[in-house]
C-alpha cells in the first residue's frame, strides 16, 4: 500500500514538472533590445563635416573706376565708393577732351566710329588686388566712351566681378544696353553683372542696387 501511494505521488510530481517546462522560452531565443543596449552618439560625434567647413571672406578688394567729363559720373562714383568702401580711380585721358560740349561730341563720335582706344594717363600697372570692379561712365554716342575699352582691355580680368554703372541726359535704355554689350566684349573672362542705369541724383536706387548685389560694406 505504501509503495502504491509513493508511486502516485511521484507520477503527480513529474506531471507538474513537465507542465512547467512547456511554459519556458526556447533556449535559442534572443531577448528584445532595450533602450540601454541601443547605440547612441555623443554630441561631438553627431556633428557633421559640413558644419566644420570654413568659408573664405577674402574675395579681394573693391575698385570703383570711372571716367567723367562733366562731373555727373564722378558724383555717382563718389557715392558708390562711400557705400561700398571701394578705392576710387578716375580715368584720365592722355589727351584731354575739349572743354566745349560740341567739340567733345565730335571727338567722341570719331573715336566710336574708329573703335579707337584712347590712351590713359594714369593707368595702374596692376589691379590684381581687386576682385570686384565697379566701372562708371557716361553714355557717349549711344554707348560707353571708347576709353572704357582701353581700361578693360589692358588687364587680365579672369575671375573678376564687373558691375557697370552709368547715366545720361536722355536715359535711353537701348543706349544703356549698347554700352553693356561694349563692356562685355572688352572685359574678357570676367563676370559682367547687370549694370546700374539711373540718374546721378538717384542715390536711393544706387543703394538698392548695391544692396541687392551684396556690395555694401
Amino acid at each position: 500500500m505504501f509503495k502504491k501511494t509513493l508511486g502516485l505521488l511521484m507520477a503527480t510530481m513529474m506531471t507538474f514538472s513537465l507542465a512547467a517546462c512547456g511554459q519556458a522560452a526556447p533556449s535559442g531565443s534572443e531577448p528584445a533590445p532595450s533602450n540601454e543596449s541601443a547605440t547612441s552618439e555623443s554630441p561631438e560625434s553627431q556633428a557633421t563635416e559640413s558644419s566644420q567647413v570654413e568659408t573664405s571672406s577674402d574675395d579681394g578688394k573693391t575698385l570703383v573706376v570711372y571716367f567723367s567729363w562733366s562731373g555727373n559720373t564722378e558724383e555717382m562714383a563718389n557715392h558708390i565708393a562711400e557705400q561700398t568702401g571701394g578705392d576710387l580711380l578716375e580715368i584720365e585721358p592722355q589727351t584731354p577732351y575739349p572743354d566745349d560740349y560740341n567739340e567733345t561730341g565730335d571727338v567722341a563720335e570719331k573715336e566710336r566710329d574708329e573703335n579707337a582706344r584712347p590712351e590713359i594717363a594714369n593707368l595702374p600697372d596692376s589691379i590684381e588686388e581687386y576682385g570686384t570692379i565697379l566701372v562708371g561712365y557716361p553714355i557717349w554716342w549711344h554707348t560707353a566712351p571708347m576709353i572704357i575699352g582701353t581700361f578693360l582691355e589692358n588687364y587680365d580680368l579672369t575671375g573678376k566681378e564687373i558691375y557697370p554703372f552709368t547715366q545720361s541726359a536722355s536715359m535711353d535704355t537701348e543706349q544703356f544696353e549698347n554700352s553693356m554689350d561694349f563692356v562685355r566684349e572688352n572685359a574678357a573672362n570676367a563676370t559682367v553683372h547687370d549694370g546700374l542705369f539711373v540718374s546721378r541724383s538717384d542715390t536711393d536706387s544706387m543703394d538698392v542696387y548695391l544692396t541687392e548685389n551684396g556690395l555694401v560694406k
